[in-house]
């Protein structure tokens, strides 16, 4: 894999100063034409072997195009709040908008390569550490991102010539340390470990460009020409380039009434005695849980979902009038804003992800692709289709990092529905959560019906499952979303 990358590429001073001025040129162009359409934003990755020049590179381009559109992150060790989220969130909060270049340098693969290299990790590890990076580029490309990933390279013998030329440099003698001759002294493992990580995580989308990176004038060349032509292609394409077709099971027919939301026994209520002695029982215990030792050690996600008017906003008061103000926050998710828009999918959901110790409550959430883009016409089938699979593996990614995800669907029946709507339309303080909307989107019930059993069906897993909450009493749903997060907190709590 790396053979042509040391074979010894030169360029003379002659031919660089040559070509040099027309590709600086021809980049600012591509990337002014990038900023004013606004269509897509760029990922640029840039890692490879220690000495190849990553650093310098990265100033290059920043200095040949406008880095006023340029986001350079160097994410380096992760972080005490890096390591209190799941191992992508860092990368996801730090996406390039629309029109942007985002460049990640020595990111994504390279901490993971290191580990493997001193068996800090095992195989298994690595390769689980590989496929989120191959199903983040996946999701990235999908979302509309031109991904760019280049390996700078150099051979065992280059590597350490150019680590005894820096050093004898008092100038540039800081650029080498005791970390750098310690893995060259590893240089046949880290080769190893590397085409591993390239080879798997090379894609049709997403492939590697491996460049030998000893003669500056040859790396920088041939970096920022497949940099422009890859800029040239992507703004040649009006539209979103097509996508291959969803590989997920398609939607089962239903051939009679039954479903999970009918099978509900929406009659169940309780009394107004029973029901705050119920809440009181609850809301203590859900307090007392959040005080305990071993809640620090974990991060909550509560997710609430239902029919408009459901109560949703009732059963969220009730809990966090359990809890320190301290220790949550709500999160509602109405239309994305244009920053939003400009950004992929679940971007604005992973920048909102808890610290440990913390609880997140989102009004309606994520599911919005599967539910109201997908029943209005907001996206494509095939986004919303592929979305089943993103969205299971964006919760596995929390669940993994111990967080507790806590999914509700409220359910009401449309009688209750319009008995709530009428009653809003006649409080004043009420009249607000009453829209156009919500009137016309009770002509499409069935359609969100089906999504809503649909979204059940592809998205209630063995870790993350769904509480169905029987909802037209509100006394009831209230009392059920209480005692089933405080039972949730308890078994995640009791694993330890």
């Amino acid at each position: 894999m790396f053979e042509s990358a040391e074979l010894g590429h030169v360029i003379d001073a002659e031919r660089y100063n040559r070509e040099m001025p027309r590709l600086r040129r021809e980049l600012l162009e591509a990337q002014l034409e990038l900023v004013e359409a606004r269509r897509f934003a760029v990922v640029i990755i840039i890692a490879g072997m220690d000495g190849a020049g990553k650093g310098d590179t990265v100033n290059v381009l920043n200095e040949w195009m406008d880095p006023r559109h340029i986001q350079t992150h160097a994410p380096g060790e992760p972080t005490e709040t890096d390591l209190a989220r799941p191992p992508m969130w860092r990368y996801w909060r730090a996406l390039p908008p629309k029109g942007k270049i985002g460049i990640f340098f020595d990111a994504l693969y390279s901490e993971a390569i290191r580990d493997r290299v001193y068996d800090r990790i095992g195989n298994s590890e690595l390769d689980q550490a590989l496929e989120r990076g191959n199903r983040f580029e996946k999701m990235l490309v999908d979302e509309g991102v031109l991904v760019l990933k280049f390996w700078l390279h150099l051979s065992e013998k280059r590597q350490k010539k150019r680590f005894d030329k820096l050093e004898k440099d008092p100038a540039t003698s800081w650029r080498v340390n005791k970390d750098d001759w310690r893995n060259h002294r590893h240089y046949g493992k880290f080769r190893q470990v590397a085409e591993r990580a390239l080879r798997q995580t090379s894609s049709a989308e997403a492939p590697w460009t491996i460049i030998e990176g000893y003669d500056a004038r040859y790396r920088e060349l041939t970096l920022g020409e497949a940099l422009l032509q890859a800029l040239r292609q992507r703004l040649a394409v009006e539209t979103v380039p097509p996508q291959p077709a969803v590989t997920v099971p398609p939607l089962v027919p239903r051939i009679d009434e039954l479903n999970v939301l009918r099978a509900l026994d929406l009659s169940l209520d309780l009394d107004k005695k029973d029901y705050e002695e119920q809440l009181a029982q609850w809301q203590g215990k859900l307090n007392k849980l959040s005080r305990k030792k071993g809640f620090g050690a974990l991060s909550v996600v509560a997710v609430f979902e239902g029919n408009d008017a459901a109560g949703k906003g009732g059963s969220i008061r009730r809990l966090t009038g359990a809890l320190d103000a301290r220790r949550y926050q709500v999160v509602p998710i109405a239309a994305p804003t244009d920053e939003e828009s400009d950004h992929p999918y679940l971007w604005r959901f992973w920048r909102h992800l808890p610290e440990r110790g913390k609880l997140v409550i989102f009004d309606r959430s994520w599911y919005g692709r599967v539910l109201v883009e997908r029943v209005e016409g907001f996206c494509a089938e095939t986004d919303w289709m592929r979305a089943y699979g993103e969205i299971n593996d964006f919760e596995e990614q929390l669940i993994r990092n111990r967080t507790l995800v806590v999914k509700f669907w409220l359910a009401i029946d449309q009688d209750e529905q319009f008995r709530r709507f009428k009653a809003r339309e006649e409080i004043p303080f009420k009249k607000f959560k009453i829209t156009g909307d919500d009137w016309r989107n009770r002509e499409k019930w069935p359609r969100y019906e089906e999504a809503v059993c649909d979204m059940v069906e592809r998205t209630g897993t063995e870790i993350a499952p769904w509480t169905l909450v029987e909802a037209n009493s509100k006394r009831y749903a209230r009392v059920k979303v209480l005692k089933t997060l405080v039972e949730r907190i308890e078994q995640a709590l009791d694993k330890d």
